[in-house]
Parts: structure tokens; C-alpha cells; sequence
């Protein structure tokens, strides 16, 4: 959203104060801002499920293709271990989908609808500043026969002016403290507007890392039946990698 104002000859009399326009650009800056930063978040919102769901697909892509390794075939433990961390990934995979739509519906969905309201305020300032130039110009007018002598056509054209003038004057003030109202009123429903939003993202993030939890420490239950520490697998590891290295089909020339 963007606003820039008329550039227009100007009368010599102050048809709006100082007070009021400066009031006018602060309500308004803000209402740009707010604009700026939900149009941001609606954006990384999308942003941060398309990962989520790109991560867990990758997941079950990465178990599918271990419990498709031969080494199944060969090693009961190991095809044991595959096929429950296969299933655990799924599991991740599901939970990770309903927790995508409900902010899809709680979160995303109301950002947009949010955002869709600002070209309807935008074009609200535009008719104001509309309003507001033609309100200059016919002011300009009735200033140029107010100068003159005042002879007998000189006063009809006044007459004419300034009621030519009155109801754009009217309908510029209408515009004006419409909008100098309801600004202030729009930003400050922000809060209520977007807090049942919040609160439901949290509760996603609440139920899924709830069930993440269960399913891993299930899963831990069902593969780490040797009860080793990260550092002693880490040598086992290790130890394994040093008896490869020594086969002569590895070895450095």
C-alpha cells in the first residue's frame, strides 16, 4: 500500500490544518506497516508448512529406501529396526499433515483474508485524497473571485463558485473523519483479530511435538535394545570404519 498525495496549486486559505494531516500520516503509516508485516508473515506462514511437509516426505522417502536395502534380507535385527523406523515416519509424516492443515485453516487462511481488506482502505485514502484536490481547486477558485472587483458578473460567479464549492467541501470532511475514526479502530482490531490464530498455532505445535515425542521415544524403545551411549556407538562406529580401511580394496596406493 502506498499513498502519495496530489500535487496541486494551493489555495491561499488552510482548508486542512497541520494537526489534522499530521494525524491523518500516522494513522495511515501504521496501517502501511501493518500491511507490510502480514503480507510477511502470511508468506514465511507458507513458507515454514511447505517445509514441514517437504521434511517429513523426506523422512518416509529415506526409511522406505533403508528397509529396501538387501541388507534386510539378510539381517533380521537391522530389518526389525528399518521397518519400525519406517513406521515411525509415517506416523511423523501423518501428524505432520493434520498439523499443516490446521494452521492451513487457523493461521494462513484468516492472514490472507486479512491482507484482502487493505486494497479497500487504499482505495478509501485515494477517494479522500480525491475529494481533497478537488476541495483545493474549487477553493482556489472562489479565492481568484473573491480578489476581483466586485461587479455585477464578477459576484454571480462567486455565488456559482462557492456553491460548486460546498458539497465537495462536505464530502471531503465526510471522507476525512471517516477515515481519521475508523484508522485507529482497524489497527487496534488487529489484536483481537489475530490472537485466536496464535493461540491455535501454538496448540498445533503443542499436539505435534506431544505426539513427536511419544512416537521417538517408542521408537528408541524398539532399536536401542543394546542400552549403548552416543559415544559408545560413536567408537563402535569407528572401530568398524578401521577394519574397512584396512581391507586391500580400500587401501592407499
Amino acid at each position: 500500500m502506498s499513498w502519495i498525495p496530489f500535487k496541486i496549486g494551493q489555495p491561499k486559505k488552510q482548508i486542512v490544518s497541520k494537526t489534522v494531516e499530521r494525524d491523518f500520516e500516522r494513522e495511515y503509516d501504521k496501517l502501511q506497516k501493518l500491511e507490510d508485516q502480514t503480507k510477511k508473515l502470511h508468506k514465511d506462514m507458507k513458507k515454514s508448512t511447505e517445509a514441514d511437509l517437504a521434511m517429513s516426505k523426506a523422512a518416509v522417502k529415506i526409511s522406505a529406501d533403508l528397509l529396501s536395502n538387501p541388507l534386510c534380507e539378510q539381517d533380521q535385527a537391522f530389518l526389525e529396526s528399518m521397518t519400525a523406523l519406517d513406521t515411525a515416519m509415517r506416523r511423523m509424516d501423518s501428524f505432520n499433515q493434520e498439523k499443516v492443515n490446521q494452521i492451513q485453516k487457523t493461521v494462513i487462511d484468516p492472514l490472507k483474508k486479512y491482507s484482502g481488506v487493505f486494497p479497500s482502505l487504499n482505495m478509501a485514502v485515494k477517494r479522500r485524497e480525491q475529494a481533497l484536490q478537488d476541495y483545493k481547486r474549487l477553493q482556489s477558485k472562489v479565492e481568484k473571485y473573491e480578489e476581483k472587483e466586485k461587479t455585477g458578473p464578477v459576484m454571480v460567479k462567486l455565488h456559482q463558485a462557492r456553491e460548486e464549492l460546498r458539497p465537495v467541501r462536505e464530502d471531503f470532511e465526510v471522507k476525512n473523519k471517516q477515515l481519521l475514526d475508523e484508522m485507529p479502530k482497524f489497527y487496534h482490531s488487529r489484536i483481537d483479530y489475530f490472537q485466536p490464530s496464535f493461540e491455535a498455532l501454538i496448540r498445533a505445535q503443542v499436539v505435534y511435538f506431544t505426539e513427536m515425542y511419544k512416537i521417538f521415544s517408542e521408537l528408541t524403545d524398539q532399536i536401542d535394545q543394546a542400552g549403548l551411549t552416543d559415544e559408545q556407538r560413536e567408537r563402535e562406529t569407528e572401530a568398524k570404519l578401521s577394519e574397512l580401511r584396512a581391507l586391500s580394496i580400500v587401501a592407499d596406493d
